[in-house]
């Protein structure tokens, strides 16, 4: 059932909204789940619909694929119209959907899915189609610190920008599994994700200061304010 927060999201959303699936695969069908679902892209393509982000954990929680699909809105993803247009390019497209179904079924262990509100779409698609790898930080925040938790993760984006470091993408949660945000950053490789700040500890002190926080070791002190628990995963992006 859908919370009241999302029901009013359905007429009002003030961001894109999307659909998180967290996956961890059945022993022994992680790679067929894999092939399933990028063969499955090509219905989005034909229903004129932006194509999901697949993120395969490497290391850190203890899914296996995350796919994050651009919705427009809850009102648009659960609308008739929509299921038709999937319908029809499930058919033009000669997928066979039901059959995916019956098979993801077998082949998946555990799943949960998460609607959430987030950037531009073409910005996060355009930056997953550079990137070769990512780091998602997904949040579970404490009684009444939801939003505190949004301006630390926005905060904390600003520090990154000033000491030349990539930002992340932050999301929240409209309905579904108990995380409350989650933020994406996407890297080259390991090796960019990996590589050390270019500025001295002075600078970055200076930097975490005009973004808000006390000090550069005062970040991560002033995130543990305001969330229950908190999950990370490092991975490939796969193309």
């Amino acid at each position: 059932m859908l919370t009241a927060i999302a029901v009013l999201f359905l007429f009002q959303a003030p961001a894109p909204a999307y659909q998180a699936v967290f996956i961890r695969a059945a022993p022994g069908h992680l790679r067929e789940l894999t092939e399933a679902i990028l063969a499955r892209q090509v219905v989005y393509q034909r229903a004129g619909l932006p194509r999901p982000i697949l993120l395969r954990h490497s290391q850190g929680d203890h899914w296996d694929l995350m796919v994050l699909a651009p919705i427009g809105s809850l009102a648009e993803h659960f609308s008739e119209a929509t299921a038709r247009r999937w319908r029809d390019a499930a058919r033009r497209s000669g997928f066979d959907d039901a059959a995916f179904l019956a098979s993801f079924d077998r082949w998946v262990a555990w799943r949960e899915e998460l609607f959430v509100t987030g950037p531009p779409v073409v910005e996060l698609t355009t930056a997953a189609a550079r990137a070769g790898y990512f780091h998602l930080e997904a949040f579970q925040a404490l009684a009444g610190k939801r939003d505190s938790l949004l301006t630390q993760r926005r905060m904390e984006n600003d520090f990154l920008a000033r000491i030349g470091r990539p930002t992340n993408f932050v999301f929240q949660k409209l309905t579904g599994a108990s995380w409350d945000a989650f933020t994406l950053g996407f890297y080259r490789d390991l090796q960019h994700y990996a590589e050390p700040v270019k500025v001295s500890a002075e600078e970055e002190d200076r930097a975490a200061k005009a973004a808000g926080f006390e000090s550069r070791a005062g970040i991560g002190d002033l995130l543990r304010r305001f969330i229950g628990g908190h999950h990370d995963t490092l991975g490939p992006v796969l193309h």
